[in-house]
């Protein structure tokens, strides 16, 4: 049976979401037959921007094209918060998929969320729950973590970013980098959106 294709999507200006984004991709391909690929949306801003933004060179991970989300059978989309909702470098890549929207492409595949905000009171769940509409309109389906993470939801001791919507982090003044247990989070995420995806993939083929 050919592997099941999961993409860890993402957007990360300063690189707090790219480390969550890795850990994810680790996560999922721990799963057995599962092909598990990172994938950065395009930059919109130009050069001379993101340079008076202190914004570091991307990484080498491919660009992705609206086309190249047909090949998958389940996402995981990571993006920065602005003001309480998904970056715009990233909305405006979900912009470009009305093609796939028009021939229902991306209807009935699993999709994870997960994000980076730079505080407590930022956007932790908005960011999440604003998003869904995205996965809605194309008729996916939206795989929270619920609290599948364990002991890990409960930690009260240290700030840890998150919630059952997600894998998240906070940034902070931009020095904060995701913790041991934040990364582990994303971990798991990955893994279970992985082995969720495998289930219906193997339904779907029964």
């Amino acid at each position: 049976m050919a592997a099941t294709k999961v993409y860890i999507v993402y957007y990360s200006m300063y690189g707090h979401v790219e480390k969550l984004a890795q850990e994810i991709r680790k996560g999922a391909a721990s799963v057995d037959g599962v092909d598990a690929r990172l994938w950065q949306v395009p930059e919109t801003l130009q050069e001379d921007v993101l340079s008076k933004m202190s914004a570091p060179p991307k990484s080498d991970a491919p660009i992705i094209t609206p086309n190249d989300l047909a090949e998958a059978y389940g996402f995981v989309f990571g993006f920065p918060t602005r003001f309480g909702m998904m970056a715009a470098q990233f909305k405006a890549f979900l912009d470009a998929t009305g093609g796939l929207w028009r021939t229902q492409q991306l209807a009935g595949k699993p999709a994870g969320i997960f994000y980076s905000t730079g505080s407590q009171g930022g956007g932790q769940e908005t960011t999440a729950l604003t998003a869904i509409t995205q996965l809605v309109h194309h008729g996916m389906i939206f795989v929270p973590i619920g609290y599948t993470f364990g002991a890990g939801m409960f930690e009260m001791e240290n700030v840890k970013g998150g919630s059952p919507y997600g894998a998240g982090t906070f940034a902070g003044d931009g020095s904060r980098q995701p913790t041991e247990l934040e990364l582990e989070q994303a971990f798991h995420q990955g893994k279970y959106i992985a082995s969720i995806t495998k289930k219906l993939k193997g339904t779907a083929a029964a």
